[in-house]
Order: structure tokens, then sequence, then C-alpha cells
């Protein structure tokens, strides 16, 4: 394993850096997270004591087929109080190299070393110091929820951003269907599977299309990542856990959409609806994740709820600043 690189300028331009963290190598050969920091000049304005994130890190985890672009998000933290980061997990964006399977594990608990070097980086190696704000988007959402259960004590609270927490076919359909995969992933693991992805969410968001957001295309492609059986069997797997009932020792927010719209062909609607998960379904196993969790449905949400047109993304972070206020500026 080789040393981590220093901080250095981002694709994102300053004041955003990124930090290379150097992991275990797999059969693919090197493999490296990619932790990425707003870091802005000082200001008066930070100084203030009482900003309802003023001792707070933020870690930022994408979802599946993804990776993190999002500046908006990270001054909004900013200017609460955080310190903001952001992790691209192996094999995705900054981290993918050559030669490598775009975001294959085979099983989420890999992730744990990313968050663990990630951690170490930002100074939270032994839950000490600062709070620990962990933020999720779709697949990270379940990644972290997950890892929250395993390492208690570690985090102080969650932030959920549409996670996807159950399969689309609910949770009879994933039950039949997961056998049929597992014994797919068996067989062989790294399997191209039907691409479901007709590209609408992408419509949905990137401005090179209906949407307002630049980004990468060659980290974030219009129809994702091909998904592999071995990968799906872990998600699945999580999606059982999530079922089955977790205890996550923290308050958590989950953020969704008011509706879904999954559909073969597009319509106008999916501008303002989660094209990905059945936001349904989500809100009920949000239920199951911790003793306190807040369920905000915001009208008019995309998939991601920060990629939202601006005042969907305005009631969105409305509703983070008063949780934000109540169940961790004041704990």
């Amino acid at each position: 394993m080789t040393r981590a690189q220093e901080w250095r300028p981002d694709v994102l331009g300053e004041p955003f850096e990124q930090l290379t963290l150097p992991l275990t190598p797999d059969a693919e050969g090197e493999v490296v997270a990619t932790l990425v920091r707003y870091a802005p000049p000082p200001r008066l304005a930070d100084l203030w004591s009482h900003r309802p994130a003023a001792d707070v890190d933020v870690l930022y985890v994408h979802g599946w087929s993804d990776y993190f672009f999002q500046k908006e998000l990270a001054r909004f933290w900013h200017d609460r109080g955080a310190r903001f980061y952001a992790l691209d997990l192996r094999k995705y964006g900054r981290s993918l190299r050559e030669g490598q399977t775009p975001g294959f594990v085979d099983d989420l608990a890999t992730y744990d070393e990313d968050i663990a070097a990630a951690l170490d980086a930002i100074g939270h190696a032994s839950g000490d110091g600062r709070r620990l704000l962990l933020l999720g988007h779709s697949t990270g959402g379940l990644t972290l929820s997950l890892w929250i259960d395993r390492h208690p004590g570690r985090a102080h609270a969650l932030v959920l951003n549409s996670p996807w927490l159950e399969f689309q076919a609910g949770g009879p359909g994933r039950a039949a269907l997961a056998p049929l995969i597992d014994l797919h992933a068996r067989l062989d693991p790294k399997a191209a599977m039907p691409n479901v992805d007709l590209g609408y969410y992408t419509r949905s968001v990137s401005a090179t299309m209906d949407g307002e957001w630049d980004y990468d295309l060659a980290w974030r492609p219009v129809r994702g990542f091909r998904m592999h059986p071995a990968w799906l069997t872990a998600v699945l797997a999580g999606h059982a856990r999530v079922a089955a009932g977790l205890s996550l020792d923290v308050p958590v927010l989950t953020l969704l959409s008011a509706r879904s719209a999954l559909l073969p062909y597009w319509t106008p609607e999916m501008m303002s609806s989660d094209v990905v998960l059945v936001v349904q379904d989500i809100a009920v196993r949000a239920l199951r994740l911790a003793p306190t969790v807040t369920v905000s449905r915001i009208d008019g949400a995309l998939h991601d709820v920060f990629l939202s047109r601006e005042p969907v993304r305005a009631a969105a972070y409305g509703e983070v600043e008063r949780w934000l206020r109540g169940y961790v500026s004041g704990s």
C-alpha cells in the first residue's frame, strides 16, 4: 500500500481540494478512494459560534454510478459552521482507475475501509473531537446506514437523501429475486446484467439535456454503469437487513420526493419526481432504521433532492436547517 498523497487542487476548482486515500489492492490492481474537502478562505462570519453545525464535520457519500460534484451542498454546510468533506468511493469518479469494473464490490461492508481512511484523514479515527454527521445519497445512504449499525458510537447524526433502502419491486419481489441473482453471482459475479436505465434521470438533471447541472458524463454516464450480479446481491442483502430493522444510535433525517415516476417512456412529470425509487416504500423502510427518524417529503423533488429545481432545493435545505437546529445544534 502506497503512502497517501497530499491535498491538491480538485476538478471542481477552488476552494475544493482532494486527497487520494490508498486502499488494499484487489484482483483488478490498485484501489483508492478520494476525499474532497471544501476549504474557502476564512471569513468574519466563520467566527460566529452559534451557527447550528459549528462543531460538526460532514462526510458525504454518493450513490450508484455517481460521484461528488454538488458545490451548492458544500456551501450550505459550510455556511452553517460545518467542515464539509465528500468521499468518492473506490472505482467511482475520481477514484476510478483504468481496467477497473466501475462501482463494483461484492459486499457493501467493503466500503468500511474507504470510510475508515476518510475518517482518519479528517481526524475521526478514534471517534474523538468534533461531532460527525454522515450524509448519504441513494446507495450511499444504504451504505452509511449499515455502517453506523456496525459502528455504534462513531457518528452523531445521519442525513439521507433518497436512500436506496428497498428494491423497486418491494419486499416480496426482492425475496423472490434474491436467490436467482445470488445463483447468477456465484456462477459469474461480474456478468453484465441488462441495463434498465433509460437515461430519463440524466435528462432531468444534466445541463446537456433538460436539467441545470454540469458534471462529467464519463463519471456519471447517461444510462449509468452496468450492474453485475455480485454487486446486486450485496445491495439486496443490505435491503434485507434494513427490512429486518436496524437500531442506529443517532437521529436520522430522510429526504424524499413526494412522488415517483417509474415509467418506460418520458413524461414532463419526471422533472419533478423520483424516477429511480418507489418513494413510498423508502419512507416506510426509513422508519426501520432507528428510534428517532424524521421523514420529509419534498414536493417536486428529483431522486437527488439537492439537484432539483431551485425552489424545491430551497425547501429541502429549509427542512435540513430545521432538523439540524432541533436534533444536532443543541445536542
